[in-house]
């Protein structure tokens, strides 16, 4: 481990990036330019203390995964992410395969959508990023440990990951995550990652266990989906799928149709953003801004699924 030649990387890498680069917002006058340390380890998700210390080149040895965190906090390419690996003594992940570094260009369409949930997801369906507004609606994944940011592997292991939809629609959620990992496993039978879901979830769920003998395929696309908020009620989102087929991402939009009352109540999540959820259904929302009245909204108009 270079600990020298990392804490410069990291001081450069911080100081070329603003706020508004991460999807921050820049605050009070800055007396010099780039991040802050405390944003830096915000976004990365590690203490202030440790990130300190990695750039004063007295830091511990960094894990792979914070290795991983760091360049996508960062914004790095992956020649940049690469070079971290290198420095800090570890061997990068091999190129061409699946990853989990998810490049600066679609890190930055994710900070630019600022009013309506998104998230970037591997194909086998583990959160790699979030904007304030997924976080706000689903749930800050960063905050869960590494095996429970799979979105499949949470659907069928954990209830409570279920309450965030409407019972009547679990069913169909179901079928469609299971046909989605079968398709994605046929596509890379060489692949221990998908495959090795594929037995965890057989063997533990025997919900999935059915599912997967019916032989459904279906790759994940768009779709008009319900959420059961605790703080703002019930959300019918149009669901956006935009594919990266090099490194299997997908970028997951979810929008409210104008002059429905999912329009409303997700414009009132904004206002209402992590803290509310936080709060739970027992906390009444902040003052709003605008005069949004959840029971004034417009029904929204009957959709066939």
């Amino acid at each position: 481990m270079n600990r020298p030649e990392l804490a410069d990387f990291l001081r450069r890498g911080r100081a070329r990036l603003g706020p508004s680069d991460v999807g921050l917002v820049a605050g009070a006058r800055r007396r010099t330019p780039g991040l802050r340390r405390e944003e830096v380890a915000q976004l990365t998700g590690m203490s202030v203390d440790y990130y300190t210390r990695l750039e004063q080149a007295r830091g511990p040895h960094p894990s792979r995964q914070m290795l991983t965190a760091l360049a996508r906090s960062l914004r790095l390419t992956e020649d940049e992410r690469d070079h971290l690996f290198h420095l800090a003594g570890e061997e990068p992940p091999r190129r061409g395969s699946p990853s989990r570094h998810v490049s600066p260009g679609l890190l930055l369409v994710l900070d630019r959508l600022h009013d309506t949930p998104a998230m970037v997801v591997s194909d086998c369906g583990e959160i790699l990023a979030q904007n304030a507004m997924s976080s706000a609606l689903a749930g800050d994944a960063a905050a869960r440990p590494p095996r429970e940011r799979n979105l499949v592997r949470r659907f069928f292991l954990d209830p409570a990951a279920r309450k965030i939809c409407p019972p009547e629609d679990v069913p169909d959620h179901a079928r469609a995550h299971v046909a989605n990992l079968r398709a994605v496993t046929a596509a890379r039978p060489d692949d221990p990652e998908p495959a090795a879901l594929v037995a965890e979830l057989r063997s533990a769920s025997e919900e999935f266990a059915s599912l997967w003998t019916a032989h459904e395929v279906a790759v994940r696309r768009r779709a008009t989906k319900r959420f059961l908020h605790p703080v703002v009620g019930l959300l019918e989102l149009d669901c956006e799928v935009l594919t990266n087929q090099n490194d299997h991402h997908m970028l997951i939009v979810h929008s409210a149709r104008p002059g429905t009352g999912s329009y409303e109540r997700l414009r009132l999540l904004g206002v209402v953003g992590v803290a509310g959820v936080t709060a739970g259904v027992s906390s009444p929302p902040p003052p709003l801004p605008v005069p949004i009245l959840l029971g004034a909204a417009p029904p929204d108009p009957p959709q066939s699924r």
